[in-house]
């Protein structure tokens, strides 16, 4: 999400103007997330920005705000395809209790949640409301349809994590449709068209190196996650210095215990230290008897998860939750 966006859409308000809500910038409203979905569209965005009023201004401040801390929050949208089945259909024996009533009214509306559970919203919210509002927020992005008559999607006010895949392999393959499918921002390297292209490697953006010798030039962030991930493991050491040189936030490599051992070899000789081959997760992902491709990047990408989980979450909330998960 663009704080220039949010920015613009504050002054149309405050101008007595209808703002523009585009699926580009919106992305829960993108085709790509609403396909195979009949009560939302990417018409949905703009049916919503003709109900929006002076009073739905503090919603997007605060999305701004959120934008300019660095906050851990999202900009929600309650979607109303069916105003009677919205407000009567109410929980049952079954679902959590949330009292006799259903959504507040019929009317759809644009909410601020961030972790911390505050929500910021012009329009009346119900108990089962305020619990869908928090519960659309579990991720990057998130589409909720639990109940009748209403659905609820948001987009995330924070950027995604920009992952690096080291190689274009299969198992990179298989990991960059899954990763980019939970949130991440996934960047594959490789010196071989062949593998690298865009069939392979749908939706993601692609560098195409002379050599892995050249991957000096690559700009990551701290923030990011690097996947060593080579064909053949060839160029893995290569592939971990370069992670430990960016200062990365996680590192990881595949390969048996005799391949790890001759590329730690070889990245002593680079210059990396004990310690620092030491943060380079050996063997990457969780583990779970993994084997095929698809598996690998199942296993992969859950440890990418739980890592994203940790590093963004507040203190208090990750406190929360591994309470609920019982570790």
């Amino acid at each position: 999400m663009q704080r220039e966006t949010l920015v613009a859409v504050v002054n149309d308000l405050k101008a007595g103007k209808v703002p523009a809500l585009s699926p580009e910038d919106f992305t829960c409203f993108s085709f790509e997330e609403t396909e195979g979905n009949p009560n939302i569209l990417p018409a949905t965005a703009q049916q919503i920005a003709t109900g929006l009023t002076e009073a739905d201004i503090p919603t997007f401040e605060r999305a701004i705000r959120a934008i300019d801390e660095g906050d851990q929050a999202w900009l929600g949208f309650k979607v109303v395809y069916d105003a009677a089945a919205a407000q009567a259909n109410t929980d049952n024996e079954v679902t959590k209790k949330y009292g006799g009533i259903g959504s507040a009214d019929g009317e759809s509306a644009v909410f601020f949640c961030n972790d911390e559970k505050e929500i910021v919203a012009a329009r009346p919210y119900s108990d089962r409301d305020k619990f869908q509002m928090k519960d659309v927020t579990r991720g990057p992005a998130m589409h909720n349809e639990q109940f009748d008559g209403l659905t609820w999607c948001s987009v995330p006010l924070f950027d995604a994590v920009r992952v690096w895949l080291l190689g274009a392999s299969d198992v990179a393959s298989e990991v960059a449709a899954l990763a980019r499918h939970v949130g991440f921002s996934v960047t594959v390297v490789d010196y071989d068209a062949a593998y690298l292209n865009e069939d392979r490697f749908p939706h993601s953006e692609l560098v195409l190196l002379d050599s892995f010798d050249d991957l000096a030039g690559l700009p990551a962030g701290r923030a990011d996650y690097v996947c060593v991930l080579t064909r053949g493991h060839m160029h893995d050491p290569q592939g971990c210095l370069w992670a430990v040189r960016r200062g990365v936030h996680y590192a990881g490599m595949m390969g048996c215990k005799g391949k790890n051992n001759r590329v730690h070899d070889l990245c002593i000789e680079g210059g990396m230290t004990e310690g620092q081959w030491d943060a380079v997760k050996r063997p990457i992902g969780l583990k779970f008897g993994a084997k095929t491709p698809a598996e690998l990047a199942i296993a992969i990408v859950a440890e990418l998860v739980d890592v994203r989980y940790r590093q963004r979450y507040s203190e208090a909330a990750r406190a929360r939750h591994e309470a609920d998960l019982g570790r």
